[in-house]
């Protein structure tokens, strides 16, 4: 008999979880938000561990969707960029662990823009930060037109 693989979602945030997949929120299960919320952390740079978990989700839930399993195997390959034997697949229980903890780090910064924000319109939020990652940062020293002109011989 096969075991079936799981991955865990943080205790702390069966809340917001809640809210995130509830009626009103802008994802319809709980591994939608936690993958949403992994890529929240990864681009935010929070990695956070947990101890204590929730009911745990069945990894064939987003095994082999356009976005799920590669989801998570990119975000292992980018934490740990020296290490290619990461994506084999004697090593899935060593990216669910870093994909668990990124989704973690991000359902910490979600709930700090709730909190900071003083909304509950959690897809106006989750709408906000996902324009964010997707607007290129413009750096202040940056003038790309300056730069092209100063690349040109004369």
């Amino acid at each position: 008999m096969a075991v079936e693989i799981r991955f865990r979602r943080p205790a702390e945030h069966e809340q917001l979880l809640t809210l995130l997949t509830g009626k009103d929120g802008p994802f319809r299960a709980n591994y939608e938000a936690l993958l949403f919320a992994a890529a929240l952390g990864r681009r935010k740079e929070r990695r956070v561990e947990f101890e204590k978990s929730g009911e745990p989700i069945r990894y064939a839930l987003i095994e082999n969707r356009p976005y799920g399993d590669v989801l998570i195997d990119l975000i292992a390959a980018a934490e740990v960029p020296d290490d290619a034997k990461i994506l084999g697949d004697d090593r899935l229980a060593d990216r669910l662990k870093i994909f668990e903890d990124y989704a973690n780090g991000g359902l910490h910064y979600l709930q700090g823009e709730i909190n900071a924000r003083g909304s509950r319109d959690l897809v106006a939020i989750v709408s906000s930060l996902v324009l964010d990652a997707l607007t290129p940062a413009v750096d202040q020293d940056d003038d790309p037109v300056k730069d092209m002109l100063d690349a040109l011989e004369w």
